[in-house]
């Protein structure tokens, strides 16, 4: 079975990074094709060994962009086409179809109740994705509330498989080694209560009700931000107006995987480090379609406080170890946090429903879905 995915783009983001965790678990052939944007996460899919092209659209109504996916899916003789992200997969599925490839699967990363990534939800945008997703045979959906949501939208059950975001979860145990290390590096004290924050740096993320809740916090909490984007900019400003500039650190884009010598001083931390660097993480985001940043926050060990966690409220209560639901204003966040503070275990270890969400799982799952909309012979997944 080969495979050919299409996503938007490769800059870092969520779904990208998943994509390169898919593909160093995939047991089949893939390639990749990037509509555009083949930035950082498309350089770490060619250094794993999957072959990636980079489309060159100049924006959503480039059509002259379709014919060439069509060549390039031709060319391929693909048994699946497997598209990403909203416009990937309006483009893809037209051109699998022209290019006589029925098997066509759409993983759905970020649909929420009122935006998908970051655009409003309207009339125009629902009624557009629909049209496309008829052209597919299957539409993957990251949680079961993401399926339910299309589901709501008018995509048939039959239609929707739920298929979790993975993570490697052993690279996430806590590491005393790298907690000192990664402190050293971005000048954190050895005795701040360090609150986290991952995610894109946009408004829905709603990072700034995290500043509002510290700045109500004694001067040994600190914050620390993983990830860039738009908001950036205004959240070093509010986090100037709050009095609270030098308790916040902004880490920028972690790299998905560690340099190879971690002990060089000018290498960027990797996720894993900066999580064992933390001592609590805060998702203020009212509205998540899956919340991996949580998951790996529990796979390090770490008390998590969120707003909105698919991923977390699809399991039983008693699975939600180290875990709790907070309202998305800076006055419960700044008194859950108050509870956590000088409440950290120096041996942190995993909630056993982490492994729930193991990418090697994920990875079955998702080849269970190839199998089903191509029939034939499906290699077996073995952990990398």
């Amino acid at each position: 079975m080969k495979v050919l995915h299409i996503i938007t783009g490769l800059g870092v983001g969520g779904a990208e990074q998943q994509l390169r965790l898919l593909l160093r678990h995939l047991p089949t052939p893939c390639d990749v094709v990037a509509l555009t944007n083949a930035g950082t996460v498309a350089a770490g899919i060619a250094a794993d060994g999957t072959r990636v092209t980079e489309l060159g659209m100049s924006g959503n109504r480039d059509v002259a962009a379709l014919p060439r996916l069509v060549r390039i899916i031709r060319a391929g003789e693909y048994d699946v086409v497997h598209t990403h992200l909203y416009r990937a997969c309006l483009y893809g599925r037209i051109a699998a179809r022209l290019a006589g490839v029925r098997a066509v699967v759409a993983t759905e990363h970020s649909l929420g109740d009122s935006q998908m990534e970051g655009r409003p939800l309207t009339a125009g945008v629902r009624a557009l994705y629909l049209a496309g997703e008829r052209l597919g045979r299957m539409t993957v959906a990251v949680s079961p509330a993401v399926g339910a949501r299309l589901h709501r939208w008018g995509v048939p059950r039959r239609r929707i498989r739920v298929v979790p975001n993975g993570i490697e979860v052993e690279r996430f145990r806590f590491d005393p080694a790298a907690r000192t290390r990664t402190r050293e590096q971005l000048g954190l004290p050895e005795r701040a209560f360090v609150v986290g924050g991952v995610g894109r740096l946009a408004a829905g993320k709603r990072f700034d009700v995290l500043l509002r809740a510290v700045a109500r916090l004694p001067e040994d909490v600190v914050v620390l931000l993983v990830g860039s984007g738009p908001e950036e900019p205004g959240l070093r400003r509010l986090a100037q107006r709050l009095g609270i500039e030098e308790r916040v650190r902004f880490a920028g884009e972690a790299p998905q995987f560690a340099a190879t010598s971690p002990l060089d001083s000018g290498a960027v931390p990797d996720l894993p480090s900066l999580l064992s660097a933390m001592d609590a993480l805060a998702s203020p985001c009212p509205e998540e379609a899956f919340g991996l940043a949580l998951v790996e926050g529990l796979a390090s060990g770490l008390p998590v406080l969120y707003a909105s966690c698919p991923a977390l409220e699809s399991l039983a209560p008693a699975e939600r170890s180290g875990a709790a639901y907070c309202p998305s204003d800076p006055d419960s966040f700044a008194q859950a946090l108050h509870g956590l503070r000088g409440d950290v275990p120096p041996h942190r270890g995993a909630p056993a429903a982490v492994r729930h969400y193991s990418i090697t799982r994920s990875a079955e799952q998702l080849m269970g879905v190839y199998a089903s909309v191509a029939p034939g012979p499906t290699p077996e997944v073995n952990p990398r």
